[in-house]
């Protein structure tokens, strides 16, 4: 079989494989294991796996490893023929899963899959673990079945073990979509005591992982009401659902009244110490006042300048009083200032 019919019938298999091929499926296809080498020498197949190769022209991407060793779990098969019930097939998971998701700063070492029955492999860039899944905790991303986001954080935890790394991806997670928090923990459940819980207290799990990743409720408040524009929309929020008569034109200056009361009782108790304070501090720099005037009026230099400003005001006076035009204006001057 010359290298241009090879293709053509792999093509049967590549066309929905992203581009990808077994050498079970080639074989199926009448194309012999030695064809396959012999295009992987000549550069038109490249070897992405045990077992797995893809047209050398097509397209890459950053999923290929995983697909290609997703592929090889179950090489007999075309991809679409497994796609028919994603919960008792292979299934991305763990860091696989989140790196699929897009979630957290993790790194996977090998590709991690569930099965539900019991799976073993000699390939160390393989890992199979025994889960039982729900449909509802199977999606697929990228082409591949993976454990939906809320599956992923748990498995992620019953994996690593590690409460910190876990919230990472779970703030990462909350980014990409509304997460049913409620599956959540019945997920959890399970895994609580381990982690120095209540036996089966998912809720408080799944509290600890939110407040680690800054989602609980009171981190959340803290950032709303950091933010005055936020805050505020919060609050008209609220006031439109709880109060629907209210006033909405008023929520400023009611909210400002508000706060004054407030601060009015909150000062309350300080109001006698504070007013003596005042008293105290007032009464010093009056007596301090008072005895500085009264030195100043002793004094002869101010005798000499009142004398002085006598004569200015006498000969101002004299000269305004010849000139009744000026004065009208002067008047005029005074009642404008006024």
């Amino acid at each position: 079989m010359n290298s241009r019919e090879a293709f053509r019938k792999l093509a049967d298999a590549t066309a929905s494989q992203w581009g990808m091929v077994t050498t079970a499926q080639a074989e199926a296809l009448g194309v012999s294991r030695l064809v396959l080498s012999r295009l992987a020498e000549s550069g038109e197949l490249e070897r992405l796996a045990h077992g797995v190769y893809r047209d050398a022209g097509a397209p890459r991407d950053e999923f290929d490893e995983l697909r290609s060793a997703w592929l090889s779990t179950d090489p007999k098969l075309l991809a679409h023929k497994r796609l028919g019930s994603l919960a008792d097939g292979v299934v991305v998971a763990s860091a696989s899963a989140a790196m699929l998701h897009g979630v957290g700063d993790l790194w996977a070492s090998r590709h991690e899959f569930v099965t539900a029955r019991r799976r073993q492999t000699q390939r160390p860039e393989i890992r199979y673990r025994r889960r039982r899944l729900e449909d509802r905790d199977v999606t697929l991303v990228e082409g591949l079945p993976v454990m939906v986001l809320e599956r992923t954080v748990v498995d992620l935890l019953d994996d690593s073990g590690d409460l910190s790394l876990v919230s990472d991806a779970l703030g990462a997670a909350v980014k990409k979509q509304r997460l049913d928090y409620q599956r959540m923990r019945e997920l959890l459940s399970p895994l609580a005591q381990r982690h120095g819980f209540r036996p089966h207290d998912g809720d408080t799990l799944l509290e600890r992982l939110l407040q680690t990743a800054g989602l609980d409720l009171g981190s959340i408040a803290e950032r709303i009401s950091a933010n005055s524009i936020l805050s505020q929309h919060v609050l008209r929020s609220y006031l439109r659902r709880e109060m629907p008569s209210f006033d909405i034109s008023h929520t400023t200056e009611q909210a400002t009244e508000s706060i004054s009361q407030t601060v009015q009782e909150t000062l309350r108790p300080y109001h006698n110490p504070l007013q003596l304070a005042v008293k105290n501090v007032t009464a010093t720099a009056m007596s301090d006042f008072s005895r500085s005037l009264a030195e100043l009026v002793a004094s002869p230099a101010l005798t000499n300048i009142s004398h002085q400003w006598a004569e200015t005001l006498r000969t101002s006076t004299s000269s305004t009083a010849t000139d009744e035009p000026a004065r009208v204006d002067q008047e005029s001057d005074r009642d404008d200032v006024l």
